[in-house]
C-alpha cells in the first residue's frame, strides 16, 4: 500500500476484495473488547457496543460483526409525506471498501450499499454524487445533497453545519501479531513482556503509553514500516486502528504473516465515535429517518451480511 492509502483515518487504498461468506450463527452478544483495567488513577476505556460472533463454516476464526442498535427500543416509521422521493447521497470515489470505483466504472462499496439499503427501507429511490472528502459537507450543507455517507465522523467541527445520524461504523483498535503468537488475550499483564509496533505521534501510542506502559514501546514513523516490522518478527506486536489493520491482513501486503489478538478496544476518547450519516443542520426528520433505517437494516440481517460480505477479515 501506498503511504496515501493511510492518509484519512487510516482506512484507504488496500487490495481488498468483495467476499461474500458462507457463514453460521454460533453467538450473540457473548463477545466484549478488551479494556485494560483503571491504572494510576485513570479510567478504565467505556464499555463496547454488544457483539454478535459469527465463525466462517470453513475458516477457524470466526468473524465478529459489531452492533450499535438497542434492539429493545422501538422507533416510531417516518412519515413517508415527509421525506423526500428521492434521497441524494454524496460520498467520494476513493475510499475502498467503503465508496470507491470499482472495476466496470461503477461506484461501490460498503457505504454505497448500506446507503441503497436505507432507501430500500425507507421506500425512497436513491442518488449518488461524488464529491471531494473535503467538499462532502458543503454540498450538503447547500443543499445539493440530502445526505453524506462517506466515512464522516460527528466532530464538533462537523456539528456546526451538519447534524448525524447514529454511528453505523466504530473505529476500533487491534493488536496484530504473527501467526505463531501464542498470546491469547492482549491484557495489560500479557502485553507486559511483549516489543509492540505502533505509529510515533498517534492516539494509538498515546492509549499505549497509558494503559500499557510496561510492554516495550517501539515507535514508528509511519504504518508500512510498522507493519514490516512485526512481519519481520522485529518486534512481537502491532497495536493499530483496526479497520486497517484488517484490511492489511486480507491483502497481498501482509503475505498471510500475521493475524488479530485479542479483542478490539473501543475507548472513544482515542479512537472516535465512528461514522455516521450526515444531514443538513436542522433537518430533524431525515436525521430521525436514518436512525430508523439503520435500526431496522440491523435487525433484519441485511446489517451483518453487508458487513461480512466486504470485511471478511473482521476488525472486531
Amino acid at each position: 500500500m501506498s503511504s496515501r492509502a493511510f492518509s484519512r483515518l487510516l482506512v484507504r487504498r488496500s487490495g481488498l476484495s468483495a467476499v461474500v461468506l458462507c457463514v453460521a450463527l454460533v453467538a450473540a452478544g457473548g463477545a466484549t473488547a478488551q479494556q485494560p483495567p483503571a491504572a494510576q488513577g485513570r479510567p478504565a476505556p467505556g464499555s463496547p457496543p454488544p457483539l454478535v460472533e459469527r465463525a466462517d463454516t470453513i475458516a477457524v476464526t470466526p468473524v465478529v460483526v459489531p452492533n450499535f442498535w438497542n434492539v429493545e427500543r422501538r422507533l416510531e416509521r417516518p412519515d413517508a409525506a415527509k421525506l423526500p422521493k428521492e434521497l441524494r447521497f454524496v460520498t467520494t470515489d476513493d475510499y475502498p471498501p467503503f465508496n470507491f470505483i470499482n472495476s466496470t466504472g461503477a461506484l461501490s462499496g460498503f457505504n454505497i450499499d448500506l446507503a441503497r439499503a436505507i432507501c430500500a427501507e425507507l421506500s425512497v429511490t436513491c442518488s449518488f454524487q461524488t464529491a471531494s472528502f473535503a467538499d462532502v459537507a458543503d454540498v450538503v450543507d447547500q443543499g445539493r445533497a440530502e445526505a453524506a455517507i462517506a466515512g464522516l465522523v460527528a466532530t464538533p467541527a462537523a456539528r456546526a453545519t451538519l447534524d448525524f445520524s447514529e454511528r453505523y461504523l466504530g473505529t476500533p483498535a487491534r493488536f496484530v501479531g504473527r501467526r505463531q503468537e501464542t498470546l491469547a488475550k492482549a491484557t495489560p499483564e500479557e502485553v507486559a513482556s511483549k516489543k509492540v509496533a505502533v505509529v510515533s505521534r498517534t492516539a494509538h501510542e498515546a492509549y499505549l503509553r497509558s494503559f500499557f506502559n510496561e510492554a516495550a514501546i517501539r515507535p514508528y514513523p509511519d504504518l508500512k514500516a510498522a507493519q514490516e516490522a512485526v512481519k519481520a518478527g522485529q518486534v512481537d506486536l502491532l497495536f493499530g486502528d483496526g479497520i486497517t489493520l484488517a484490511l492489511w491482513l486480507n491483502g497481498t501486503d501482509s503475505g498471510n504473516c500475521c493475524r488479530f489478538v485479542g479483542g478490539p478496544f473501543t475507548e472513544s476518547r482515542f479512537f472516535g465515535d465512528g461514522f455516521s450519516v450526515a444531514v443538513k443542520e436542522g433537518n430533524d426528520t431525515l436525521r430521525h429517518a436514518m436512525d430508523f433505517a439503520l435500526q431496522r437494516i440491523w435487525e433484519k440481517g441485511v446489517y451483518t451480511d453487508l458487513y461480512l460480505r466486504w470485511f471478511p477479515v473482521g476488525f472486531y
